[in-house]
C-alpha cells in the first residue's frame, strides 16, 4: 500500500482539467449559498446588539434619576456611560421637557431602536427613534 502512495507522489501526474472544473463549480456553489446567509446573520446580529445596548442603558438611566433628585433633566448618553461602563458608544439619551421621562436610542446597521421610560414610558424596546420635539437626545 505504501508503495502505491510513493509511486503516486513520485510521478509527475496531476489533475485533469475536468477534475479542476468540477472542484471550481463546487466551490462556486458553496460561496453562492454561504455569502447571503452570512450577510443575513450579520444584519440580525447588529439589530440584536442595538436592542441589547438600549436595554443595558435603562438601569443606568433609573440610577441617574435616583441620584439627580428624582429628575431626568440633563440625562445624556455620555452620562449613562459614566453611570454604567457597559453602555454602548452609540447610545443616545435625553429627558422630556418636564424632566419626568426619558428616551434612550441606539442605531446599528441603519436600524434604530428606542426605549421610553419614566412618566408615561412604553416599557419595551421598539424599532424607531425617540420622538423629535418630545425628547432631546444626545
Amino acid at each position: 500500500m505504501l508503495d502505491k502512495i510513493r509511486k503516486r507522489l513520485a510521478s509527475e501526474e496531476g489533475f485533469t482539467l475536468i477534475e479542476l472544473l468540477v472542484v471550481m463549480i463546487i466551490l462556486g456553489i458553496l460561496v453562492a449559498v454561504a455569502v447571503p446567509a452570512y450577510l443575513s446573520f450579520r444584519g440580525t446580529a447588529q439589530d440584536t446588539a442595538a436592542e441589547s445596548n438600549v436595554r443595558s442603558a435603562v438601569p443606568a438611566a433609573e440610577g441617574y434619576y435616583q441620584t439627580n433628585n428624582n429628575s431626568y433633566t440633563g440625562l445624556t448618553g455620555a452620562i449613562l456611560r459614566t453611570q454604567s461602563p457597559g453602555v454602548g458608544a452609540h447610545v443616545l439619551a435625553g429627558p422630556n421637557a418636564a424632566g419626568d421621562g426619558y428616551c434612550i436610542q441606539d442605531t446599528e446597521n441603519n436600524h434604530t431602536y428606542f426605549y421610553t421610560g419614566g412618566n408615561g414610558g412604553a416599557g419595551s424596546v421598539a424599532q424607531g427613534a425617540c420622538a423629535a420635539g418630545t425628547y432631546t437626545v444626545s
